[in-house]
């Protein structure tokens, strides 16, 4: 089991800050959301990409994963998402990531899965995975399995379980992790107000049933990625994530000693 961070909670800061952070604070990893804001994105040229690569390394850590921002199953033309996600992936490639976080951003699966076909030779060539975040219209375990059945390409995809979203759509722990064990490739863990109120809380904090996840992740015998997804980005009132770290170190420690 290893921790990871993502940029997300780093809003202003710069690739270099955000490594201090990761490095600093029991990390092993550094989850990179991409965006002209974090520096990291897919329009980087070839001398950007190998200084990002660098810099990450040198400070001993990984790239756990690239968060893009594709949805796959929204309605349109497929081409766009298509050409997204494949430019996503040869980012990941040449930045060393090993899988690319997408949204599914529709509840249609043969939308997603006709997508998700369509880059998988690419994906496999790259030696890069396609993580499906459970998220917006398919928030549970359940929608996300179900897409990625249907997709049918186990070495190119996998499941990006958020703690959060699931549980406030009604689906407890237990249904998720039963759901997603066959794809299961990594876990964002966070804290929250409520089911209702999603406002970032230290872990521990809020209603989250953390302890119950960490449980099964332990018993499932789950040994990727963990990443501390702190919200700040979106919620700037709430404490720096260098102040709730330790909170999602010692909840790593906890159930993956």
């Amino acid at each position: 089991m290893k921790l990871a961070v993502s940029t997300l909670g780093m809003p202003g800061e710069g690739l270099d800050s955000a490594i201090e952070i990761a490095a600093g604070h029991g990390c092993q990893g550094l989850e990179l959301r991409l965006h002209p804001d974090t520096g990291v994105h897919a329009g980087l040229g070839a001398a950007e990409r190998d200084s990002v690569r660098e810099r990450v390394e040198r400070a001993g850590l990984e790239i756990s994963a690239l968060a893009g921002y594709v949805r796959v199953c929204e309605p349109g033309p497929d081409e766009p998402y298509v050409e997204a996600l494949l430019a996503d992936l040869r980012l990941a490639a040449d930045l060393g990531a090993p899988g690319v976080r997408v949204f599914p951003g529709g509840d249609d699966p043969a939308v997603g899965a006709r997508r998700l076909k369509a880059v998988s030779g690419t994906a496999g060539d790259l030696g890069r995975r396609v993580l499906v975040e459970t998220h917006d219209h398919m928030a549970t375990g359940a929608a996300v399995a179900a897409l990625l059945a249907e997709t049918g390409s186990p070495e190119t995809t996998g499941a990006l379980w958020d703690l959060l979203h699931p549980w406030r759509h009604g689906e407890t722990p237990a249904r998720s992790l039963a759901a997603l064990a066959p794809h299961l490739s990594y876990v964002q863990v966070k804290d929250a107000v409520s089911a209702q109120d999603t406002t970032p809380v230290p872990m521990g904090a809020g209603s989250v049933p953390l302890e119950e996840a960490g449980e099964l992740l332990r018993a499932a015998g789950y040994d990727g990625w963990v990443s501390l997804e702190w919200e700040r980005t979106w919620y700037p009132q709430v404490a720096p994530v260098e102040e709730i770290l330790p909170g999602a170190a010692e909840w790593v420690r906890r159930f993956f000693p």
